[in-house]
């Protein structure tokens, strides 16, 4: 092994043990993963030098990023991003704009610079973090929440964006005698890409996958997902845009493909990795040499930009029609300047539009604003009012029934299906403004609102109600609408749904009425169906079932005296073998049972 292969294979143990260590570390004292990469990144490059190669493998790693676009695109239809037009045409060109101008107002008036370096400095410094962004919201399943769409549009616009500021340094870039500045051939060359990553999508891609399926060569379908995102986005960089770009494109034309699912599965594994391993990229390219030789211009910076862009973003949402807590979350997601500006840099580096040593300022800049977003984020709540950040208004009208439902998520939905069909009338409260308006459809009578505030509970009418079903989906939203109710309305009967065994003692704890393991019951079902397939009469099926039961509620009921760890020997370990039921025997001389 020669000695640069034998320095990547140490780079790849290295960098994959840190990941090991720090992503599940930092994720389980409650600061995610990403900001456990970056950290995982800075001890291994510019603390500890182990690494010094943190530019290389930041360009390679931005691959993370493209296969993270390519996902995003698979989920969001033609028709759904034709929808979401206006947030992204009008929330995301405002946003950059004046954040923009702010930005090149102060890098002119304040830092001495020229008005076309500027220029530069401003829009690049306006464009938030993709992968930081995406991956906190992946991270919390946001993704397709309202807040969680406001924000992917800003990002999309952004990287729009990037198309417009490539050409924006070209044309200020000081010109030669053989440079020509702005290039309709490069106009040109773009609009035909497009073109034709759009008619390959339509006519060629479902064709290839296809074929490659028919021939059951699962390795080959994997190498046909990866070729097409790295082809798609090569295309796009050749034509003058972002990878990411193109990645994205190619996913939006396949979310209609009947492959889409196939697709994801393929492409997850590989765009988790090399995501994880751009955000450690950043770390390792962070100089830290630069900060301390510029610490004063840098501690300035960085939380001027941070607090400009949080309330750009919060007025701007708020412009569009937000709710004030949705304004705020969006807002503390995309504080930070983004990964293109080190891109932006480079190229303005190249054109002579800035210094080296700039440059660098402005990526330690950029990389710092980064890694305190995950910290930005955990600040939110503290910024929000009670109300739900949904946006729609609190109406109780007509409220008030013998059954208050709390959640309407699956679980809820198919317990009020009882209540409706034995005849018992529902009021129905849930925090999903999405969720509501496709229950109001069917006739439902459901409200939005908090459960966690006593206001909300009692406009829906918890007084009159003879039993509260609390099904929300989170165990701690749970505790706080229990301990809320019985602080407050302590002859409230209460039925709920538990998360787990240890979630069912520390309810039953609180003294609730009855509560109902999620999935419990349906486990029961599916392993008494499973055993009458294998030839187990219907009968025994129920008694085994029956048993279970019983094994269980011995061992809880131990459980709520001795602690969690009591009741091992309820547990079955063995088959259970009920007697089958048979015709008692009759005594021939006397003509009794016997």
């Amino acid at each position: 092994m020669s000695g640069e292969d034998a320095n990547l294979f140490n780079y790849a143990i290295v960098l994959l043990g840190s990941a090991v260590i720090a992503a599940p570390l930092f994720k389980r004292i409650g600061l995610g993963t990403v900001l456990g990469y970056l950290a995982a990144g800075i001890v291994i490059g510019p603390i500890t030098g182990i690494i010094a190669d943190g530019e290389k493998i930041l360009h390679f790693a931005e691959l993370g990023v493209v296969l993270l676009l390519f996902i995003i695109g698979l989920e969001l239809k033609p028709s759904r991003l034709w929808r979401m037009r206006r947030d992204i045409l009008g929330m995301g060109s405002l946003q950059v704009i004046v954040t923009g101008l702010i930005f090149m107002a102060m890098a002119h008036y304040f830092a001495g610079q020229s008005l076309s370096t500027s220029i530069v400095i401003g829009f690049s410094l306006a464009l938030s973090s993709t992968a930081f962004a995406l991956q906190i919201l992946d991270e919390r399943g946001d993704l397709n929440r309202s807040y969680g769409q406001k924000t992917f549009s800003i990002l999309l616009f952004q990287d729009i964006a990037i198309i417009p500021l490539f050409a924006l340094i070209a044309f200020l870039a000081p010109r030669s005698d053989d440079s020509s500045g702005f290039s309709f051939e490069g106009v040109s060359i773009a609009v035909l890409a497009i073109v034709f990553l759009v008619v390959a999508g339509k006519y060629l891609l479902n064709t290839l996958f296809q074929i490659i399926a028919s021939t059951g060569a699962k390795e080959a379908m994997i190498a046909a997902a990866l070729f097409v995102v790295l082809a798609a986005g090569a295309l796009m960089e050749f034509a003058g845009l972002s990878m990411a770009m193109g990645a994205f494109l190619s996913g939006v034309l396949l979310s209609e493909s009947s492959y889409r699912h196939e697709l994801e599965a393929d492409i997850e594994p590989f765009r988790g990795i090399l995501l994880g391993l751009f955000f450690m990229a950043v770390g390792l390219s962070l100089d830290l040499t630069v900060l301390l030789d510029n610490l004063m211009i840098i501690l300035i910076a960085v939380p001027t930009i941070l607090i400009v862009k949080f309330i750009v973003l919060y007025h701007v949402c708020r412009g569009f029609g937000a709710h004030p807590n949705e304004s705020i979350r969006v807002s503390s997601l995309l504080p930070q300047s983004g990964e293109f500006g080190f891109v932006l840099f480079t190229a303005a580096v190249s054109a002579s539009l800035l210094s080296q040593a700039t440059a660098s300022i402005l990526i330690s800049i950029v990389t710092i604003t980064m890694a305190l977003t995950p910290f930005v984020n955990k600040l939110a709540p503290y910024f929000m009012t009670a109300a739900s950040t949904e946006g729609m208004e609190e109406d109780f009208k007509d409220a008030g029934s013998d059954v208050l439902l709390i959640g309407f998520s699956r679980f809820g939905q198919i317990a009020s299906q009882m209540f409706l069909t034995g005849g018992t009338d529902v009021t129905i409260l849930d925090h999903s403004a999405e969720r509501i308006r496709n229950a109001r459809k069917f006739g439902f009578r459901i409200y939005f609102g908090d459960g966690r505030r006593r206001d909300v509970l009692k406009a829906a009418g918890i007084e009159r109600a003879k039993i509260v079903a609390i099904c929300t989906n989170d165990r701690e939203t749970t505790d706080k609408i229990v301990e809320l109710i019985r602080s407050t309305y302590p002859k409230a009967k209460l039925f709920v749904r538990s998360y787990d065994r240890a979630h069912t003692l520390a309810l039953r704890a609180e003294g609730v009425d009855y509560e109902l393991r999620e999935t419990f019951e349906s486990g029961i079902e599916f392993g008494r169906k499973t055993l009458e397939s294998l030839g187990l009469s219907e009968q025994n099926s129920h008694d085994i079932a029956k048993e279970v039961r019983h094994r269980d509620e011995e061992r809880l009921a131990l459980q709520e005296a001795e602690g969690i760890a009591a009741g091992l020997d309820k547990i079955l370990t063995k088959p259970v073998k009920p007697e089958p039921l048979v015709k008692p025997k009759t005594d021939n001389i006397e003509g009794k049972s016997t």
